[in-house]
């Protein structure tokens, strides 16, 4: 096998054995960013031949106050299949969690597709059904968190899990980048954000997302769900943990690890 096929095969066995391997870029120091997302969609192949079905893609690492916790200064992106998608109840032992992270979102969901390169800000926003708040839950099958750019693409922008709150919302009657979201952990204050920390606007980072996936091909497509990116902090879980985020004007959304 070619090392792209070698490392895609070593990052499923991590996330079905639920365990970690050194930094990718510590090992192979001549990895690009194009080399980690066919290692990426290599991953990926091998989850769909278990039966995953994937349901949407998602932006990470673009706040910048999720960049500077982990060190890299570039959004990534990756898949969302029906396997990560769950409930409020996220069983840490049946999805295989390692290291978890919570972090609050606002999720899109499209009605018609968009093809990159091209697509602007105005294309997301005629381009989505509704917006929804959302948890996303991440992980790294790198050990500690020690991840570069090329890292966090390989394994699918460390993604592990997601939750859809129940509020809906159509984004063109809202002022994205002032949409305004509160979080608690254990009920006391946790965290507050913004839309604008999202590159700005939610909207622009999903058109950011368009642009980069139709360079490989990969269209957004009617009815996946997208989400945009982190508007806090990131924050460790472990069981018993329970988030509630407020997203104002739009919904909450609940995560307990259990």
């Amino acid at each position: 096998m070619s090392l792209r096929e070698d490392l895609s095969e070593e990052l499923y066995r991590c996330l079905r054995k639920r365990r970690t391997v050194p930094p990718l870029i510590a090992r192979h120091g001549d990895l690009t960013v194009d080399d980690a997302y066919a290692i990426s969609l290599g991953f990926l192949g091998k989850r769909l031949a278990d039966g995953e079905r994937v349901v949407g893609k998602k932006i990470g690492v673009t706040s910048k106050a999720v960049q500077d916790m982990l060190g890299v200064h570039q959004p990534d992106f990756g898949f969302l299949t029906d396997w990560m998608e769950v409930g409020e109840e996220i069983d840490v032992d049946a999805k295989a969690l390692i290291a978890p992270r919570a972090e609050a979102e606002i999720a899109f969901v499209l009605k018609d597709s968009l093809n990159g390169p091209g697509v602007t800000a105005a294309d997301v926003m005629a381009a989505t059904d509704y917006i929804a708040p959302c948890f996303e839950i991440v992980d790294s099958r790198i050990q500690d968190w020690k991840i570069g750019i090329v890292d966090t693409v390989a394994d699918n922008a460390s993604c592990g899990v997601f939750v859809l709150g129940e509020g809906r919302a159509d984004p063109r009657g809202l002022d994205l980048p002032a949409l305004h979201v509160t979080v608690t952990k254990n009920g006391a204050p946790l965290s507050e954000g913004y839309g604008s920390a999202v590159q700005g606007d939610p909207a622009q980072a999903v058109a950011w997302l368009a642009n980069t996936l139709g360079a490989y091909g990969v269209t957004l497509d009617a009815g996946d769900v997208i989400l945009s990116g982190s508007l806090v902090p990131l924050e460790p879980a472990v069981k018993g943990d329970v988030f509630e985020m407020t997203l104002h004007g739009v919904g909450t959304c609940t995560a307990r690890f259990v």
